[in-house]
């Protein structure tokens, strides 16, 4: 009998692969196939390692399968993919048992032809992976094969960066991600909520920049009634300086333009004597912003579905209007690793055009003296830096007061960045 969690690992990398679901989604579908939380735990690990070391495994990969990988049946190479994770980077988990379910699993994707290279390819893998050889350390071919980054990225890095702090980086892209839960301050403290979630056997530290944020050192945080009673949300710590950001100008009128799934909304609307309009494109974004607004119980936000398009709102009707952009998210590659093989250098001009498209269509909406803040989790200047110098070219009724960026690096935070503009 195959591993449960195997099985239903294997079907959410399809789902990612071939039908360009994100991984949160597959996974969280793949889930409920399984009752064990072991399994759960597994599914996750499996997945988002597969996708986190595909470069580094294909490499491998290539050195023992005669024909290029491209040629393989998705199938088939989705299963040496998953089974190379685990026999190269999962030494825990017995190799006979990785091995077999290779080999039943072809059988079971209808693929029993492919059972006899499954068995030899992981077979030669599984006696070679004390050895293994990889590029030539010291140059970009090497980063990209051992840290598993498309090579157009690194170079990007390089050049920007140095080798030093793009190694690092790409090293703490392979970490896997921690969980960092955002106190809810209309209804607790971070120092509260800690003592709670301990009550419930999860313990926590407090996050080393965000200043209601926990990152959560072991129990499971999303089972408490803290969790389901909107005394918290999940929130990436980088996210949530953002967030403070933004609720550090907001005063008035405020209108979250980008708003799910509502962390930056839930911080806007701690800051007093705000009315804040949250909204987003998606309708099916919207719902999740309302279930997430419904959830913390907050009192002083309305939601409205905006249709692509001129934005339904008055000139001059804001005191501050955050865009949190649609962007690449090549900044969150540590806790989204399917990102890194979705995107290309070719994809940042359209996130930068949609970007500026964006900014423009806002500015009008701010009232002399307001302020519009853009950010990204982007880690790329066409979409920050250039998108904001555009702007400002094109608005000379703008200007600059502040700009924030975490680099993980320097930071150990992934990349966000933000930039306060004020309208004069």
């Amino acid at each position: 009998m195959i591993a449960p969690a195997r099985c239903a690992a294997l079907d959410a990398l399809a789902q990612i692969e071939h039908h360009d679901l994100d991984m949160g989604a597959a996974v969280a579908a793949a889930r409920e196939t399984l009752t064990d939380a072991r399994d759960q735990g597994l599914l996750l690990e499996l997945v988002s390692g597969t996708l986190r070391m595909r470069g580094a495994i294909d490499y491998q990969l290539s050195l023992r399968v005669k024909r290029p990988l491209a040629k393989l049946d998705a199938a088939v190479l989705d299963i040496l993919r998953l089974s190379a994770f685990q026999l190269i980077y999962l030494s825990r988990l017995p190799a006979s048992a990785v091995i077999n379910d290779a080999v039943d699993l072809t059988r079971r994707a209808g693929k029993s032809s492919a059972s006899g290279l499954a068995n030899a390819v992981l077979r030669a893998l599984s006696r070679e992976r004390e050895q293994l050889k990889w590029p030539g350390a010291g140059d970009a071919d090497h980063l990209a094969v051992v840290h598993s980054h498309p090579r157009w990225l690194i170079d990007r890095w390089l050049a920007r960066y140095g080798v030093e702090n793009t190694t690092a980086w790409l090293a703490f892209n392979n970490q896997p991600a921690a969980l960092c839960l955002a106190a809810n301050r209309h209804l607790t403290t971070r120092e509260a909520l800690a003592e709670e979630l301990l009550s419930d056997g999860v313990t926590t530290q407090p996050t080393s920049r965000a200043i209601n944020g926990l990152e959560v050192i072991d129990g499971r945080a999303l089972n408490t009634r803290a969790f389901r009673e909107g005394r918290c949300i999940v929130q990436d710590e980088a996210s949530q300086l953002i967030g403070e950001l933004a609720a550090t100008a907001a005063r008035g009128r405020v209108l979250d333009l980008c708003a799910s799934p509502g962390g930056k909304t839930l911080a806007l609307s701690t800051a007093s004597d705000t009315r804040i309009v949250a909204s987003d494109v998606r309708p099916n974004r919207v719902r999740l912003l309302a279930r997430t607004l419904a959830r913390c119980r907050v009192p002083n936000v309305g939601i409205v579905h905006v249709a692509a398009g001129p934005l339904p709102f008055a000139e001059k009707t804001f005191d501050l209007i955050l865009i949190d952009a649609p962007c690449s998210g090549l900044g969150t590659v540590r806790r989204d690793p399917d990102i890194r093989w979705r995107r290309t250098a070719e994809d940042l001009p359209r996130f930068a055009r949609a970007q500026r498209d964006l900014l423009t269509s806002a500015a009008d909406l701010v009232k002399p003296g307001g302020v519009l803040l853009y950010s990204t989790c982007s880690s790329e200047p066409e979409e920050n830096e250039d998108v904001v110098a555009s702007f400002l070219q094109a608005r000379p009724d703008f200007s600059q007061r502040q700009t924030h960026q975490t680099l993980p690096f320097r930071d150990g935070l992934e990349a966000f960045f933000g930039a306060v503009l004020t309208r004069t």
